[in-house]
């Protein structure tokens, strides 16, 4: 038996300073973008009320940053390009409470390595400026130079040394685009210190010092968007603990592809954290389409002993002490805002925001259009709503009013609209009422009409169009109506009323219904099974590849679904992947699945009657502005729009 020959062994050594900062340069210096942040971030920490950014080529040929901070002493300037060199920190202890925006003494260092760097700084003590120069590895001696107060760090020919790194970088369009976007993040965060970004000599940027946060957020962001922003502050600081906030969230119709519109500060630090973005994202759910990000700008003030910032080289991510407490406190804030917001969007509004729903189809094509509702039109929408809201969402409004009105009016007294003979109530199909199988004694009511000025009109048997004090009022009767059911599907099953908390009413099926699934039914029927009891659907495994339906929600069928359609789809989403059934969000995606085929659809005919109640309810029901899936349920066309569309304006 013979033995191959010892691999070869390379011996230890101590890597030359050139390739350490290289590798360093590998995690802090990703693309010219990472330079402009550093050195801005070090202009914001030297105290600088006025930066400069100026940029050539996409940032590979220059970038330059120009600051009237407190400078560099001449002494200083040589351990300024040394590595791990930093007058930020001084102890282990230093590191639990880091208050300036750079600390690690990695950047310069980095930086030099892979650029022809030039720094010349003047301190308030020193009578001129001093100058040094790296090339890679060649560091050239200080020496005397004009300039003024402050600092101004000249980066040229990035990787020039380093062509694997070079090669890359994307298009000098692309760079550039990160780089301004670098530079007017941190603006955004620093409203007090003057910011001018040019790019080959054309300004794209210039912000005068001593602006206030709204200001100086919408004057990177857009100032067409001050409209379509909202306000949202929070304050939960006690001593050491909590956190304050402020910031701007956008209208959900001027939510974007990306998360680029996105703007997280922390101490005035721009960062990506998860428990931010899913506070985020779960205010905004049922506002805006899944895929798509809310534009906003928010700032978060806590005690830097509350936060990690030492979690990553470029510093974009951290750790909270309490991730917890961050995120319900960014929760509860965005949330309140949007609640106590009017939502609909404007036509001019989603015009310019076109790319949200498609060119000519704002809302897109309601879902669900292929389960058509039974003969004899819509439920009635005010029973409906009398029935089945829970105390949990009547308390928000004046609903005594509501019962008031309902008492006062009988039905059939108002004319259907067209067809010239007394509206006719429909049939009691009402979705979740309480015993489907024996007549109501109560009769059919609703609300009174509006005013002849505010009649209501039906096209094309799918938007009812009105008026209010805005303007003109465009709703999807569809989009609507599915918000309004899966509102009271999910106050009736999670709520707190005395109608809370109890399974929907379910109707027993004679014989039960084979429905075919995958083979891994078994183990997704059981998982289901908490859900299924809380909506009234019973079911059994009838084989490896069959589920039998004994019971199914009363209201779904008396709005014509089918129950093996339903639970095929309802087993075809559980096996998606992301989809828990335990979870909050499984339960919300099943809710808005019943109440989307239970919803009228487009080309139901409705009565005055009901499209009176639909826009009452409209008022009364949370988030109505849109419907689960966050398109909108209605958009507006002001007065303002129309007046300019007609020349008046």
């Amino acid at each position: 038996m013979t033995t191959g020959a010892a691999p070869s062994r390379t011996p230890i050594r101590k890597l030359p300073a050139l390739l350490v900062n290289q590798i360093a340069a590998g995690e802090v210096v990703e693309r010219p973008a990472s330079v402009v942040k550093e050195l801005v971030e070090n202009a914001l920490d030297a105290g600088a009320r006025a930066i400069t950014v100026e940029i050539e080529q996409g940032g590979i040929e220059l970038v330059r940053i120009t600051d009237d901070g407190g400078g560099i002493p001449e002494a200083e300037l040589a351990l300024a390009i040394a590595p791990h060199a930093t007058s930020k920190i001084a102890s282990p202890e230093d590191l639990d409470r880091i208050g300036t925006m750079g600390f690690r003494g990695e950047a310069i260092a980095s930086i030099a390595s892979v650029s022809r760097l030039s720094i010349r700084s003047r301190s308030p003590s020193q009578s001129g400026a001093s100058v040094i120069e790296v090339e890679g590895d060649d560091v050239k001696p200080v020496r005397p130079a004009a300039g003024p107060i402050g600092t101004c760090v000249s980066v040229r020919n990035l990787f020039f040394n380093t062509p694997a790194r070079r090669k890359f970088l994307r298009t000098i369009s692309t760079e550039q685009g990160h780089c301004v976007d670098a530079a007017c993040t941190l603006a955004i965060s620093h409203p007090a210190v003057a910011f001018r970004v040019v790019t080959d000599s054309k300004v794209v940027l210039d912000v005068p010092p001593g602006q206030g946060p709204r200001d100086r957020a919408l004057a990177v962001l857009g100032v067409e968007l001050a409209e379509q922003m909202l306000e949202v502050t929070a304050d939960r600081f006690d001593d050491t603990r909590g956190l304050t906030l402020w910031g701007l969230i956008g209208l959900p119709a001027i939510a974007r592809a990306t998360p680029k519109a996105q703007h997280v500060f922390l101490n005035g630090r721009p960062i990506r954290d998860k428990t931010v973005q899913h506070a985020i994202r779960e205010a905004y759910r049922g506002l805006i389409e899944p895929g798509r990000y809310p534009t906003c700008v928010l700032m978060i003030e806590m005690d830097p002993g509350a936060v990690d910032v030492n979690v990553h080289p470029a510093k974009t991510e951290v750790r909270f002490r309490d991730q917890s407490m961050v995120h319900q406190a960014v929760l509860r804030a965005v949330r309140e805002a949007l609640r106590g917001a009017d939502l609909t969007p404007r036509v001019g509004n989603a015009v310019r925001a076109g790319d949200m729903f498609g060119a000519g189809n704002i809302g897109g094509q309601p879902l669900g259009d292929g389960v058509h509702a039974p003969a004899g039109g819509a439920a009635s929408f005010v029973d409906f709503f009398r029935r089945e809201i829970p105390d949990r969402v009547q308390n928000r409004f004046d609903y005594q009013s509501v019962r008031d009105a309902l008492d006062r009016v009988a039905p059939g007294m108002i004319e259907d609209a067209g067809a010239g003979e007394p509206a006719q109530p429909d049939s009691p199909v009402h979705p979740l009422a309480s015993s489907p199988v024996q007549p109501q004694t109560e009769p059919a009511t609703s609300l009174p009409l509006p005013e002849p000025k505010d009649r209501l009109l039906q096209v094309h048997n799918s938007y009812v169009v009105t008026q209010d004090e805005q303007g003109l009022l465009i709703v999807d009767q569809h989009a609507l109506h599915e918000r309004i059911m899966f509102e009271v599907l999910l106050a009736r099953i999670v709520g707190e009323g005395s109608q809370a908390g109890r399974p929907l009413e379910s109707q027993s099926l004679l014989a039960p219904v084979p429905v075919r699934v995958q083979r891994s039914a078994a183990t997704r029927l059981e998982e289901l099974r908490p859900i299924l009891a809380k909506i009234g659907i019973e079911a059994e495994l009838l084989s490896p590849e069959s589920v039998g339906v004994r019971a199914f929600p009363s209201f779904l069928f008396e709005r014509g679904v089918d129950p093996a359609e339903f639970i095929s789809e309802l087993f075809e989403r559980a096996d998606a992947e992301g989809f828990a059934p335990a979870s909050e969000q499984a339960l919300h995606e099943v809710l808005d699945m019943m109440a989307c085929k239970a919803a009228v659809k487009a080309g139901d005919r409705m009565s005055d009657i009901e499209l009176g109640d639909l826009l009452r309810l409209r008022d009364l029901v949370e988030r109505s502005s849109n419907c689960p899936h966050g398109r909108p349920t209605s958009i507006r066309l002001t007065i303002g729009e129309l007046e300019r569309r007609f020349g008046r304006a």
